[in-house]
């Protein structure tokens, strides 16, 4: 039973990752998720924008959503980083096995088009 708010977080299928541009402007964006000890791991293309943003700036919000990224739960505050090549590694072993079949699949269409050095896996620790 989820009882904390990484639990909660980690249980779901999509969480929104809320970081910020130059302006300060929140910029939502949802990702499939794992859980990874006591942090949470995402998985994205590594020229995409909310790595730009993450990178200068890590302080991010973390929140329940849908696939469409409509928020279904409290956002909380959370520092992100770009993980590391085995970290990201690790996060696309737990994807295939949370997603099943569509996370193996969404994996091996990245890899085809991007390679794996073209994606990233971005740490998530909750604060407080």
């Amino acid at each position: 039973m989820a009882d904390t708010a990484l639990d909660r977080l980690a249980a779901g299928n999509y969480l929104l990752i809320t970081s910020y541009k130059k302006d300060g402007s929140a910029v939502p964006t949802p990702v499939w998720v794992v859980r990874d000890g006591d942090t949470l791991g995402a998985w994205t293309a590594a020229g995409s924008w909310k790595v730009k943003r993450i990178r200068r700036r890590g302080d991010v919000l973390v929140g329940p959503c849908d696939v469409r990224g409509n928020p279904s739960g409290k956002s909380l505050a959370a520092h992100a980083e770009i993980a590391d090549a085995a970290t990201t590694e690790r996060y696309r072993q737990l994807l295939a096995r949370k997603y099943g079949l569509l996370g193996r699949l969404t994996l091996l269409g990245s890899r085809l088009r991007r390679g794996r050095a073209g994606t990233v896996g971005i740490t998530i620790r909750l604060d407080g």
